[in-house]
C-alpha cells in the first residue's frame, strides 16, 4: 500500500508518498480501504514540529478517516461496511495511508447522505464540537452561546450543534465568512476585523473558543455570572484558569477523543438534516504537500480532505 510519512520536521515539503507493507488488524479492530482523510491544523504543526504529541520521525499523520472495511476481527463490522472516525487520537493512527487498521469502537457506520469526502471530514471537528458543547458544557434550550471562529472547521460543525440544542447562537467570523456562517444558523455575527466582541454582546452562557490568543481571557468580559468557557486551544493555561474561577466562572479545556456515542450523536443529526460539514477544497492523496500548504495559510472555511 502507499502512505504518506516524513524522514525529518519541517514545511510540506518533507510529506512523501512510499509503499509499505499492508497492515493487520488486531482482535476488535477493523481494516478500513480509505476512501478520503480530512486534514486539521494539528497535523500541520506535528509535521512542523511545532507540538510533539506522536514523538519524533518517522512517522505517518492522520485521524480522520472514511472508507470501506476490508477484514473485520470483530461483531461490529463486517467487509463492505462503509465506515468513518477518528481512531486512537491522541497515539497515532497512521491514517495518511491506502489503508488503515483502527478499533472498530473508534469507527461508525456512514450514513448514506454523507459522501465519503464529507464523513472524513467530520470527527475531529465533530467530536471537539460535541464534547464541548453537549458533554462539558450541556448547552440547552435558550442558552446564549458565543462561538470564536465560528466559520473554521470546528466553528462551522459548533454552530450547527448549538443550533439543534436550542441555543441562540453567537459567533465571530471575518465579513468573508459571514454569509457562511448565517447558512450554518449563526443568529448573530460579530465580524473581528471591525469590530470587538467585547463591546457588541453581553450575559453569555457559553463560549466556545477554536481561536487561542487572548480570545479566552477576554470572553470573561462577556460571559454572565457563572457562565462557562470551553476552550480547544488554551486549557493548560493555569493563570487563565484562576482568573475565571476567582470570578466564579466555569472553565473547561477539550481534549478530544473518539468517543462513539459522541460519533453517533453527530450521526444523527446528520440523518436528520441539523448537520452538514462543509469541505473547502479536496485534493488527491499524491498532492498532500499541496494540501499542507493551504492548511498553513490558515483561514480556511470548513476543512481541507485528501482523496485516495
Amino acid at each position: 500500500m502507499r502512505v504518506i510519512t516524513q524522514q525529518t520536521l519541517g514545511g510540506p515539503e518533507v510529506l512523501s508518498l512510499v509503499n509499505a507493507p499492508e497492515p493487520r488488524p488486531l482482535p476488535t479492530e477493523v481494516l478500513v480501504r480509505v476512501k478520503a482523510i480530512g486534514l486539521n491544523p494539528l497535523e500541520a504543526r506535528l509535521r512542523a514540529g511545532e507540538f510533539p504529541l506522536i514523538g519524533r520521525p518517522p512517522f505517518v499523520l492522520g485521524w480522520d478517516i472514511s472508507g470501506v472495511v476490508e477484514e473485520a476481527v470483530t461483531w461490529r463490522f463486517r467487509p463492505g461496511d462503509e465506515v468513518f472516525g477518528m481512531p486512537l487520537f491522541p497515539r497515532a493512527a497512521s491514517a495518511y495511508a491506502e489503508v488503515v487498521p483502527a478499533p472498530a469502537l473508534h469507527l461508525t457506520r456512514k450514513p448514506a447522505s454523507l459522501s465519503h469526502v464529507e464523513a472524513s471530514a467530520l470527527p475531529v471537528v465533530g467530536l471537539t464540537a460535541w464534547q464541548g458543547l453537549v458533554d462539558l458544557a450541556g448547552v440547552g434550550e435558550g442558552d446564549r452561546v458565543l462561538i470564536h471562529g465560528g466559520g473554521g472547521g470546528v466553528g462551522h460543525v459548533a454552530i450547527q450543534i448549538a443550533k439543534a440544542l436550542g441555543a441562540h447562537v453567537i459567533t465571530t467570523a471575518g465579513g468573508s465568512k459571514r454569509e457562511f456562517v448565517e447558512g450554518c444558523g449563526a443568529d448573530e455575527v460579530i465580524d473581528y476585523t471591525a469590530a470587538d466582541f467585547t463591546e457588541k454582546i453581553r450575559d453569555v452562557d457559553v463560549v466556545l473558543d477554536t481561536i487561542g490568543g487572548d480570545t479566552a481571557e477576554r470572553s470573561l468580559e462577556v460571559l454572565r455570572p457563572g457562565g462557562h468557557l470551553v476552550t480547544a486551544v488554551a486549557d493548560e493555561d493555569s493563570k487563565l484558569i484562576a482568573k475565571y474561577e476567582a470570578a466564579g466562572m466555569r472553565f473547561s479545556g477539550i481534549a478530544v477523543d473518539p468517543d462513539p456515542v459522541a460519533l453517533r450523536g453527530l450521526v444523527a443529526l446528520v440523518e436528520q438534516g441539523r448537520l452538514r460539514v462543509h469541505v473547502q477544497e479536496t485534493f488527491p492523496f499524491e498532492r498532500v504537500a499541496d494540501a499542507h500548504r493551504v492548511l498553513d495559510g490558515g483561514h480556511l472555511q470548513g476543512k481541507l480532505v485528501l482523496t485516495v
